[in-house]
């Protein structure tokens, strides 16, 4: 089954990221620039996850995406003391689907000082 999914893994404290709030766009092209458009709005569940698929069936396209994780927002949230303005604050993860239909799996994994991303299947 054709899908886009995420997680999102918090290594300063060893555990999934629950409560990350994060987006995804599709980024059209527009008079050669990249115009953002909202397409989903969520948050990780207790596993890192989020409830739903950010994209399932014939929505998964050939295109561009961008995600974007609330990360500041979170460590906060966990009492993790940030500096002000916090080193990270969003991560966006701007990445191609370049197959329609085709399975795609973009985690986070992330501290407040370091993240990275990865295909996963």
């Amino acid at each position: 089954m054709a899908k886009l999914s995420t997680h999102v893994l918090d290594t300063f404290h060893g555990r999934p990221a629950a409560g990350v709030k994060l987006s995804l766009h599709a980024l059209d092209a527009l008079d050669g620039e990249r115009a953002a458009r909202l397409l989903a709005e969520t948050m990780t569940n207790a596993d890192g996850r989020t409830d739903a698929l950010l994209l399932a069936g014939e929505a998964v396209r050939r295109g561009r995406y961008r995600l974007v994780f609330h990360v500041g927002d979170y460590f906060r949230a966990h009492g993790v003391a940030l500096p002000d303005p916090a080193f990270l604050d969003r991560v966006t993860i701007d990445f191609g689907i370049a197959e329609d239909g085709g399975s795609y799996h973009v985690p986070l994994v992330c501290s407040p000082w370091a993240y990275s991303t990865y295909r996963g299947s």
